[in-house]
């Protein structure tokens, strides 16, 4: 199963991103793939703020058409939406130690142990931290 991060459903969502063309079209092939996918809720809730912050994007997307967006990807019959279940916390901190990360980056932590969590191959970003979580295969779908 192939993950998919912040970045790439900001860009696929905002036509004013330079990566709009190539984050979209990466997002279309899963969303209308017969591969399973999936997005961790945590990437939802980042998403929603990002998108709508009226200090990031001018103007920002309004919530209505975010939460829209979100319920687009969510009809793809092949998605998953990851969360937290028991033994999550085990994983967490296996993922903590290994990499070491602290303060911020404790998020891109969570991501990463969700998505090991549930068994996920691959997870699709722009954001190059997620190399330090050597147990995840980290793949950026706009570079070719």
């Amino acid at each position: 199963m192939i993950a998919v991060d912040t970045n790439i459903l900001v860009y696929a969502h905002r036509r004013d991103s330079e990566w709009h063309g190539e984050a979209a079209s990466a997002l279309k092939s899963l969303a209308e793939g017969r591969t399973p996918w999936a997005i961790p809720w945590p990437c939802v809730h980042e998403f929603l703020a990002v998108v709508t912050h009226a200090r990031i994007y001018t103007p920002a997307t309004n919530t209505e058409t975010a939460l829209d967006q979100v319920q687009a990807w969510m009809e793809s019959p092949t998605l998953t939406l990851l969360a937290e279940g028991p033994g999550y916390s085990d994983r967490l901190v296996q993922v903590l130690k290994a990499s070491k990360v602290a303060g911020g980056k404790i998020h891109d932590a969570r991501i990463a142990a969700l998505c090991l969590y549930h068994g996920v191959r691959e997870l699709w970003t722009a954001d190059r931290d997620f190399t330090r979580f050597r147990d995840l295969t980290v793949h950026n779908p706009m570079v070719r």
